[in-house]
């Protein structure tokens, strides 16, 4: 069970780099495993250029799996890529359900670097209603709340453990890459999705 422990905290550390964003710079990577050189992969992003990432030592790997509404229940730590409505609720884009362990993580409601014109919010379901085409809920954090519907469009994932054996060529990954002095980038942690799951963005 410690080690199922370790092995999620570790999976949500990865996700959190992503879920943060706004206030990390780095380099998103996010596609196909084409090449596994050593602790060099190649990774064929959304616009079919390959890019080659060399991994930090004692890199960690993470994964999402697919998740549903029915996941997030009231008190549930989440986090919430959206976009705005003219009604002033936000329009789920993302949801990131978190492990315990990672309860405040980034807690808030902040911009979103991911897309144009969104927010992210990490925080605690203070009330949910489930709808036959999704939910509403209501996100609690210190100094304010959010109203969220979440639609089955919106990509909704948690943390699952994963091995380092898994980046393979045909795996799904993405991660913030770092830019050294001499161009090459870096990356000391990896998200995987497993099947079914889509990437985080």
């Amino acid at each position: 069970m410690r080690i199922l422990v370790s092995s999620l905290f570790a999976a949500g550390l990865v996700l959190a780099s992503g879920m943060s964003q706004a206030q990390a710079p780095g380099t998103r990577v996010r596609g196909e495993v084409e090449a596994v050189d050593g602790s060099t992969l190649t990774v064929k992003n959304g616009n079919d250029e390959k890019v080659s990432i060399s991994l930090a030592p004692n890199y960690s790997v993470g994964a999402v799996v697919k998740a549903s509404v029915a996941d997030i229940k009231k008190g549930s730590f989440i986090g919430v890529g959206a976009r705005p409505q003219p009604d002033g609720t936000l329009l789920a884009v993302q949801v990131f359900i978190f492990p315990e362990a990672m309860r405040g993580t980034g807690e808030g409601h902040r911009p979103w670097g991911v897309l144009p014109d969104s927010t992210m919010t990490n925080a605690t379901v203070a009330d949910t209603v489930s709808r036959v085409d999704g939910a509403n809920l209501v996100l609690a954090y210190p100094g304010g709340e959010q109203k969220v519907t979440i639609t089955p469009e919106a990509n909704i994932i948690m943390a699952a453990p994963a091995e380092a054996a898994e980046l393979k060529p045909g795996a799904q990954v993405a991660m913030t890459a770092s830019r050294q002095a001499d161009g090459k980038l870096t990356a000391s942690r990896v998200t995987i999705a497993k099947p079914g799951a889509q990437l985080p963005m």
